[in-house]
């Protein structure tokens, strides 16, 4: 195999869409304790959504053509037969010339057909004068609108955020199969790492700061981290930790260890844990270039550079895909962007996608994105930045400006 045949992003993601399969073991959960888990089998509604026809507004049940002509200068006349009540069948019935009172979200009464709101008739002692005509079906919804009997409501590999819980108890589900909780692995290398409680550091060490960041993201994902501390730069023992990691979790990070060097073994390593092992050596991305992704025996294996920026911008585009995949959820959309104006010229490379910190903030109703100039392995950019921007490979760079996409830290 032939490393450091650099891939693009575009071909990134066509790998990791390629050769990243979904887990396969489910659990039931109750529906409360579901947000944000992957449905595994689709739902189908057992009823109807809403189950009876009801009014949309508060206002009085008609027979729409009793409205016709009905104006500000020449109101029509109905009598006023009843009213209905909240979680009531109604009682009353409209016929011609007659019409019945409806609160918002009350049953339409037998014989009506739409719903004139009150702003738009006034009544006066069981005399309704209407000044505005109205469409059959106008300020209703029929029975079954919202959700038909049998209909599949939500697919296999749908994230179950608040609106989809919502929509799952209003059909009376309360319990979902989902796929299982991910646990990924995280090991740090480097005989310069030390773990970040380390009070005073000795010349040459650095905090081990990648494990919270990394770990940190994985938790909004909704994935559970494993942290398997930090590994010399030994290759026996890099190997021996690596594997004793992996037989842990659905998918292992190594931080660190990822660039061209003599005590680089990640490579190697990631290579002995199983098969077809790497498939994605160096991105042609700035920064984080260094980059390497796997499958070994089915659990992917991904290789992030040391630098806290590089990890946490590669971790956001390339992790963030893969444990979507191994979740099994649909991944359809692209991550989340926003369009801003940038607010200097910024120079990029052809055939390289360049991802650049920047500054969010709103002037004249516009965002705008002011860049934060910095190397790779300086933290105070990454605490400075609402996002970063990304630089097709295919643009020698943005003007300022110009409308570029920013991809939000939040």
């Amino acid at each position: 195999m032939q490393f450091f045949k650099v891939k693009t992003v575009e071909e990134t993601f066509a790998l990791i869409d390629e050769k990243i399969p979904a887990i396969k073991q489910t659990e039931v959960r109750e529906l409360s304790e579901a947000l944000h888990y992957i449905l595994a089998s689709p739902v189908a509604a057992k009823e109807n959504v809403p189950s009876f026809d009801r009014s949309t507004v508060d206002g009085y049940a008609v027979r729409a053509k009793d409205t016709y002509g009905s104006s500000e200068s020449m109101p029509g006349f109905l009598t006023i037969a009843g009213e209905v009540k909240m979680g009531e069948v109604p009682t009353a019935e409209v016929t011609q010339g007659k019409v019945v009172y409806v609160p918002t979200g009350g049953m339409l009464p037998k014989g009506s057909d739409s719903v004139i709101m009150i702003e738009h008739c006034e009544d006066v002692d069981t005399l309704l004068n209407t000044y505005k005509q109205i469409a059959p079906g106008e300020n209703v919804i029929r029975a079954g609108e919202d959700i038909t009997e049998g209909e599949i409501l939500l697919e296999s590999g749908t994230k179950l955020r608040p609106q989809e819980l919502g929509a799952l108890a209003s059909l009376g589900v309360t319990h979902v199969t989902v796929f299982k909780k991910l646990t990924v692995g995280y090991l740090s290398s480097g005989d310069e790492i030390v773990p970040y409680q380390t009070e005073t550091l000795r010349e040459g060490h650095i905090r081990d700061i990648n494990y919270l960041t990394i770990a940190g993201l994985a938790n909004e994902w909704n994935v559970d981290v494993l942290y398997g501390g930090i590994v010399r730069d030994d290759f026996m023992e890099f190997q021996s930790r690596a594997k004793a990691l992996y037989d842990q979790v659905d998918c292992l990070i190594l931080s660190g260890g990822s660039s061209v060097g003599a005590k680089d073994y990640t490579t190697d390593v990631i290579q002995s844990l199983g098969e077809p092992g790497v498939f994605v050596h160096g991105i042609s991305i700035k920064p984080g270039k260094p980059t390497i992704l796997a499958l070994a025996d089915g659990k992917p294996v991904i290789g992030l550079p040391g630098h806290p920026a590089s990890a946490m911008i590669i971790f956001k585009l390339f992790g963030e895909r893969i444990l979507r995949h191994l979740k099994g959820e649909k991944c359809e959309r692209k991550p989340e962007r926003i369009f801003a104006k940038i607010t200097k010229n910024i120079p990029s490379s052809m055939g390289r996608a360049d991802f650049i910190r920047v500054r969010l903030f709103e002037k004249e109703g516009e965002w705008w994105a002011e860049p934060i100039i910095g190397k790779s392995g300086l933290i105070t950019t990454l605490v400075k930045s609402d996002g970063i921007v990304e630089i097709h490979s295919e643009k020698e760079g943005v003007s300022q400006g110009e409308s570029v996409p920013v991809i939000p830290s939040r």
